[in-house]
């Protein structure tokens, strides 16, 4: 096996040395995107040697205009197939066909001489946003999209890299930067409310003998805390393999994550509750220092006389909630925080398949 490439890098490589002079030969006065984005854990800078088993090598997105995709489609995919080298940088540029009773994944295959199967997918823009998404592009982006769109989706379209752009790729991507600034608001209190739902009940079980419920209400508050971070710091969340990974890359993961592991290796509701404390309490620091509301109690307390320390996350989700302004995100936050699908689903078919997106909607309209 060749040295690793990561695979942004080896896209990178493969579209300047060996697909761009091809196109450049064969179709001159051809306008398109190349890039790498959408699934992949190379998309998110994750991938390591192991990745290499499936759906990864040499491979590239074109994405043409619509009238050059009908004209031109089968010609460029039969230059690629003639004119790309059967290894490029060591690996192999031939895939095998897709595997219908492993999702369809694909693995590097040795050939000797061309033509390969290559992994240069042919695209428009809005044809891979309706199947990436389930949104048309040409439309605009309402709150009850933002509220569906699921984060790993998001952070996989505004990951990976471009290396041309001759159609505006990046104009569009730029539409999916981030949240607009009262959803972002929205789905911070909708967090908060998370946490202040259950921020008390975790003692409450252990109390009363059931550690393992204590445990397992501990782990969903972990969670909500660093989901909270990521939104504090304005990223997307990655799906559940690279969560932690891309946890610790945030500017609170380096002083979160070690008591949140210990929240986690904790025997006793009483221990468990000694390092989520300060994890409350340094989430809320961070919620002040952000300046998007007046300053909160960013210190610990009992909960109503109870012997459960707290950090009251239904008084910040208020506070978030009063400082949103956009009429149609103010009607959702008045009523029934449920947030974004990712805060109330971690199913991977509905955070994964657009066609919920329809339905999903529904829930905000």
């Amino acid at each position: 096996m060749p040295d690793f490439i990561p695979g942004l890098r080896l896209g990178q490589l493969f579209y300047y040395e060996a697909v761009q002079p091809i196109l450049d030969r064969t179709f001159p006065d051809l306008q398109y995107s190349a890039a790498l984005i959408g699934t992949g854990s190379e998309i998110l800078g994750f991938d390591t040697e192991m990745s290499r088993d499936h759906d990864w090598g040499p491979r590239l997105m074109l994405f043409l205009r619509e009238d050059d995709l009908a004209q031109h489609r089968q010609a460029i995919d039969e230059a690629l197939r003639n004119g790309l080298p059967p290894r490029f940088h060591g690996y192999s540029t031939n895939f095998s066909p897709p595997d219908p009773d492993d999702n369809n994944v694909q693995a590097l295959q040795e050939i000797e001489a061309s033509p390969v199967n290559h992994h240069v997918e042919i695209l428009t823009l809005r044809g891979y946003f309706l199947d990436y998404l389930g949104f048309d592009i040409e439309t605009p982006i309402e709150p009850a999209d933002w509220l569906t769109f699921s984060e790993q989706k998001l952070r996989t379209i505004v990951g990976g890299a471009v290396y041309h752009d001759g159609i505006g790729l990046e104009a569009v991507r730029d539409r999916f930067s981030y949240y607009p600034d009262d959803v972002w608001l929205y789905l911070l209190a909708s967090g908060w409310d998370r946490i202040g739902e259950e921020e008390h009940l975790m003692g409450r079980a252990g109390l009363v003998g059931d550690e393992i419920g204590s445990a397992l209400i501990g782990a969903r508050l972990v969670r909500h805390v660093m989901r909270l971070g990521f939104l504090m710091e304005k990223q997307y969340a990655p799906y559940p393999k690279w969560f932690g990974t891309a946890f610790l890359k945030l500017q609170c993961g380096g002083d979160l994550s070690p008591v949140l592991r210990k929240t986690l290796l904790a025997e006793t509701w009483q221990e468990r509750e000694k390092y989520l404390v300060p994890a409350y309490e340094h989430i809320a620091g961070v919620h002040n220092r952000l300046g998007i509301t007046e300053s909160l109690p960013a210190k610990a307390r009992n909960f109503f006389g109870r012997p459960f320390q707290v950090i009251d996350g239904g008084a910040f989700a208020e506070a978030i909630r009063a400082r949103i302004m956009d009429p149609v995100v103010s009607q959702l936050a008045a009523g029934n925080r449920i947030g974004s699908i990712d805060q109330i689903s971690d199913h991977t078919d509905i955070l994964a398949n657009p066609e919920w997106r329809k339905t999903l909607r529904q829930l905000y309209e």
